[in-house]
């Protein structure tokens, strides 16, 4: 009977994770079969899956290993694409923080963005959620995600050539995107940095490496900030 709630909101997260799975699949076989295109093993497209865990920063990788740019680029530019998970830390340390530290390092490894986006849905809606229950929604979200990644990556990198690019799975990394940030979008100030992040990353499309998406980021949580601000919304200085 302890247990009921626990595996209750366990269930309500595999349920609320089930959906990306719809873009999560299409969007691991691509990077299977692309990391495979770039030269890698199987053992090693798994390994680049298992070790980053993060779609985003592995494909820009991926795509600046084969443009040949500089290691330190590559390495840059992917912890660039990962520091919003520092700010998921941030937001979802509240919630998850009284944990112990086992059950944090696991939290921490499967913080992707959808976890992340269903899990803070989730605890703000309710608030008085004992602290186990929130551990549990979080892995019953992970679960239909983080292995189907996984399996999806061996999948891509063992079909190879057999799965041509220009079926246009690359669709998927969009709409995973679009599906995660269009709930969150709840206040002026998050409208405002989506909106000012967008038009700032298509203007600065052009420069290299990619760097473009890194002005996006920027601009755009300038701009989030400082609406907050005007509208007072903001911590009282």
């Amino acid at each position: 009977m302890a247990d009921r709630p626990a595996k209750s909101s366990y269930r309500r997260g595999v349920e609320d994770g089930l959906p990306f799975l719809l873009v999560i699949v299409p969007f691991a076989l691509l990077f299977g079969v692309l990391a495979t295109e770039a030269g890698l093993s199987v053992f090693e497209a798994l390994s680049f899956s298992v070790v980053v865990i993060a779609g985003a920063a592995q494909f820009t990788a991926l795509q600046l290993m084969q443009d040949q740019a500089p290691t330190i680029i590559v390495i840059l530019s992917a912890l660039a694409i990962n520091l919003r998970m520092a700010m998921y830390s941030a937001s979802i340390t509240p919630y998850l923080g009284g944990l112990p530290l086992w059950k944090r390092a696991i939290a921490a490894y499967f913080l992707v963005d959808q976890t992340y986006a269903c899990a803070v849905l989730e605890y703000e809606k309710q608030p008085h959620m004992p602290l186990r229950e929130r551990f549990a929604y979080f892995m019953g979200v992970m679960t239909p995600i983080c292995p189907f990644w996984y399996l999806a990556t061996i999948a891509g990198a063992l079909l190879g050539e057999s799965i041509s690019t220009g079926y246009g799975l690359d669709f998927a990394l969009p709409i995973a995107f679009l599906a995660m940030i269009g709930p969150m979008l709840r206040t002026p100030a998050h409208l405002a940095a989506a909106f000012v992040a967008v038009v700032a990353s298509l203007l600065a499309a052009g420069l290299p490496f990619n760097l473009g998406l890194m002005v996006g980021g920027i601009a755009g949580m300038i701009a989030g900030a400082e609406t907050e601000r005007r509208l007072g919304l903001g911590p009282a200085t």
